[in-house]
């Protein structure tokens, strides 16, 4: 039966209420076909129902004019492979680049994310207090150097457990380790969840007040944590502030006067002056100073460790601080407000987007690796790594190596599910990631691009699978692959076509242009004056019978603001003062609502009629654009028989 014939009723038999149960049951039951393409229940229920709330899905007419609706899409789908559209190297690479996106969420472990999302929410209701030592070593150095790494890391460990001061042999460490702690002892200072390296985190979040964790491998190197402190989380802070900037190598007089500007502000606050203004007026930190002094929420370690303080310090809204200094200058504090951690729920997303971003998200990823691996019986042989060690030579830091070098190299390096990926593979593989890189082992070189090659493999074969595991998936990609195609096609026929197609356009616009009528206009000129002085003088100049022109020149003589003059042809409800005068004349005197005397001269009443072209040509275009689609559907729709199976439609819930 043709699109559009069907009955729009369900006034179901019993007999087609039975079918209606067979139906049911087949998702895969065939629904439509156009031209020799089918389209089954499952397809359409999954577009209907995204597109469609609870109330409209139970509509029959609802039902109805969606079918109507997906018919003239397919229809559009249908001439866009036709025409080989799906087969065009820029359609190809669009949707790969969207597949790449929509894959992503497939790719990692949801289970684990899951768990880390509730981990990170509970350790951000504690803050921690951390100190530690680091020993650097690449992430993928070799066995001997993380070896060294550890040992080395172990023997500060066993010192501060005999009792030397752990700032000490921090400093000591600073050459080798975080230059930080030459000054700073390794402490950190307060910190919570999402603000060091995953890694890091667990050990600090796992060590007890007062204690020293075991070394914990980061891609820095090697580190070993001692808590200090724990407390509750205090949450973040809103405060304005106002700055008197200092810096390092100022004169000692220019300190002192920075110092008394920061005090004569402070004493201007206690005497009841606004700290808005005063920052606008004072503050040298200019980006805030523009909004009253105000700075964007914050919470722990966001900020310079006394400014925190003082901030969190602050009781009461409205309370300010006496001055105090920080690397960047003094400053006068004030409180806005203040907030406790917020709900799991309402941070839910916001977690997710940085959790995306931390080094945490690679668990999801390592557990995915793991768990594709065990089910496709990943095997692999190191022995064929070793021959690599071989022919990788030192022209691999200038990323000149030459794969030839690898020619005689084809064994097996490990087999996924019943592929085997050989010697062969992996050189390629280097070939096409070679770049320029730090000199240092070949073999470290060799083991590092060996792993990203054996974990990107790995993810590649899982996505690959992704539309037979999933139907949701294959559901989102046949959309975006079919929107495309509608996208491309529509707008060669349809979009751009009216838009460049003026001859068209105009011929059209001849056959229809009562559809696009000026409603009746008052040919007017508004006189705005300042007052009614000046509205007296315009007055007295009309009367003389002079120009509009001549008006405004001997007006403003002595000021342009005295009389402003608006002249053109007014539609109603585009000027009020002339729709309350809208008959040929002049008006009396209008005081506005900033007190400006107005005076509106309508010169003479315009008759509907219809708008010129350009005058019209949003309209055209927009009206042309549904008159070629309405066309272009009819050629479809004659190109290719559409069938609807009435029986199978009404099982579609």
């Amino acid at each position: 039966m043709k699109s559009g014939v069907f009955s729009r009723s369900f006034m179901l038999t019993g007999a087609l209420f039975l079918m209606h149960n067979a139906f049911a049951q087949n998702k895969d039951a065939v629904l439509m076909t156009i031209g020799n393409s089918k389209v089954t229940v499952a397809e359409f229920e999954n577009v209907y129902h995204k597109n469609n709330n609870k109330e409209s899905a139970t509509d029959p007419k609802s039902l109805n004019d969606y079918v109507d609706l997906f018919v003239n899409f397919k229809l559009k789908v249908k001439e866009a492979e036709a025409l080989g559209l799906d087969t065009a190297k820029a359609f190809r690479e669009e949707l790969a680049g969207y597949r790449k996106q929509l894959a992503q969420p497939y790719l990692t472990d949801k289970d684990v994310n899951d768990k880390l999302l509730q981990e990170t929410y509970n350790r951000m209701q504690e803050d921690i207090h951390a100190m530690h030592i680091l020993v650097k070593v690449n992430e993928n150095a070799l066995p001997k150097d993380t070896l060294l790494a550890y040992n080395k890391i172990m023997e500060y460990r066993k010192r501060i457990l005999k009792g030397e001061d752990f700032a000490k042999v921090a400093r000591e460490s600073a050459a080798n380790g975080d230059p930080s702690a030459k000054d700073n002892g390794g402490d950190l200072g307060y910190f919570t969840a999402l603000q060091m390296v995953y890694p890091f985190e667990n050990a600090a979040y796992n060590t007890k007040v007062g204690e020293l964790s075991m070394p914990v491998r980061t891609r820095y190197g090697y580190h070993i944590v001692k808590v200090v402190d724990r407390r509750k989380a205090q949450g973040e802070v809103l405060v304005s502030h106002i700055m008197v900037k200092t810096t390092p190598n100022m004169t000692k007089e220019d300190s002192l006067n920075a110092y008394t500007k920061i005090t004569e502000i402070y004493n201007k606050l206690k005497a009841g002056s606004k700290f808005d203004e005063l920052a606008q007026q004072f503050s040298d930190d200019k980006s805030s100073a523009k909004k009253g002094g105000e700075l964007p929420w914050f919470g722990t370690a966001k900020m310079p460790a006394e400014f925190e303080k003082a901030s969190f310090a602050l009781v009461n809204k409205g309370d300010f601080c006496e001055p105090m200094k920080t690397k960047y200058g003094w400053h006068v504090i004030k409180l806005m407000d203040k907030r406790g951690v917020a709900s799991f729920d309402d941070m839910k997303n916001e977690l997710k987007a940085k959790v995306t971003k931390d080094s945490r998200s690679q668990v999801g990823r390592t557990s995915l690796i793991a768990k594709v691996k065990a089910e496709n019986k990943f095997k692999e042989t190191p022995k064929s790594l070793e021959d690599f060690y071989k022919v990788v030579d030192t022209t691999i830091y200038e990323g000149k190596w030459d794969p030839a070098k690898a020619a005689k190299l084809t064994k097996p390096m490990f087999n996924l599910g019943d592929k085997i990926f050989t010697q062969k593979d992996f050189t390629a593989y280097i070939n096409s990631h070679q770049s320029k890189r730090p000199k240092t082992e070949i073999a470290m070189i060799v083991n590092q691009l060996y792993k990203q090659y054996v974990e990107e493999t790995v993810v590649t074969f899982e996505e690959g699978r992704l539309d037979q595991k999933y139907p949701e998936f294959k559901a989102l990609m046949q959309e975006y692959r079919d929107g495309i195609l509608l996208f491309e096609l529509t707008d060669q026929k349809v979009w751009s076509k009216a838009v460049k197609d003026t001859t068209g356009s105009k011929e059209f616009y001849e056959k229809n242009k009562t559809n696009y009528m000026w409603d009746e206009r008052a040919d007017a000129s508004v006189y705005s004056c300042a007052n009614d002085k000046v509205a007296k003088q315009v007055r007295g100049l009309m009367k003389k019978k002079k120009t509009e022109k001549d008006i405004l020149t001997a007006v403003n003589k002595d000021s342009q603001l005295n009389l402003q003059v608006e002249t053109r042809l007014f539609t109603k409800g585009e000027n009020e003062f002339v729709d309350k005068n809208w008959t040929p004349g002049t008006s009396a005197d209008i005081i506005d609502k900033d007190k400006k005397v107005v005076i509106v001269v309508v010169n003479k009443l315009m008759k509907p009629e219809p708008k010129a072209y350009l005058d019209a040509k949003g309209m055209v275009t927009a009206d042309y654009q549904a008159y070629l689609e309405k066309q272009w559907l009819s050629e479809l729709k004659q190109k290719y028989a559409v069938n609807i199976d009435q029986a199978v439609l009404s099982t579609v819930k």
